[in-house]
């Protein structure tokens, strides 16, 4: 993706923190020569040799995992916000904030255990703190042998990370103190989300 120079994003704790907050990510590649893209939870470890890799699953009956090639794109999106500019003290375009990471990776199929320890994690991570938490050890192992013969796990290994923090770093001080104010009011929360990224970097 292009990524303005003033808004390049290379904090790696930052960036690997907004990952796993926003887990739910697209996988995308080419299926006969067409970009496809399937959207997944994708869970972000690292392999024995200290290598950042995503594991996730795919639906057996999606046709993406027959052509997935050697390198694969994923893109990672978080909050963002519609800037108004109503919000600045001279004559200007609107524009949007967002945050994003995108990175390009290969993959790997997974199966037999390294699947079931990756549904283990997937679900003990999204069912940790709720009411009734279930997991996978309490299903029934027929149960289990069933919804395993409808998924393909993937391994994706992180190869390169492009990562963009479009904040309105382009603004002098009062009219970025205004952005952030008026986003701190909006009744929408990933607008007041992005005012909180933009005070973690208030001029």
């Amino acid at each position: 993706m292009y990524i303005h120079p003033l808004n390049r994003w290379e904090e790696a704790p930052e960036i690997v923190e907004f990952i796993q907050k926003n887990s739910f990510a697209t996988l995308v590649s080419t299926i006969s020569g067409r970009p496809w893209a399937t959207h997944i939870p994708l869970m972000l470890s690292e392999d024995k040799n200290g290598a950042a890799i995503l594991h996730g699953h795919i639906a057996k009956a999606n046709p993406h995992w027959k052509e997935l090639q050697e390198e694969v794109l994923v893109i990672f999106q978080g909050p963002h916000a519609y800037i108004s500019s109503s919000w600045y003290n001279h004559e200007n375009v609107p524009t949007w904030n967002y945050l994003a990471v995108h990175a390009y990776c290969t993959i790997r199929l997974i199966e037999g255990d390294e699947l079931m320890d990756h549904l283990k994690s997937l679900v003990d991570r999204f069912e940790e703190g709720r009411p009734n938490r279930v997991s996978v050890e309490t299903m029934s192992e027929k149960y289990l042998e069933s919804q395993l013969k409808g998924l393909v796990g993937v391994e994706l290994k992180v190869k390169e990370v492009h990562s963009s923090a479009k904040l309105s770093q382009n603004r002098d001080a009062v009219n970025y103190k205004n952005i952030v104010q008026q986003l701190e009011a909006s009744p929408f929360e990933t607008e007041k989300e992005i005012a909180v990224e933009m005070k973690k970097r208030m001029k």
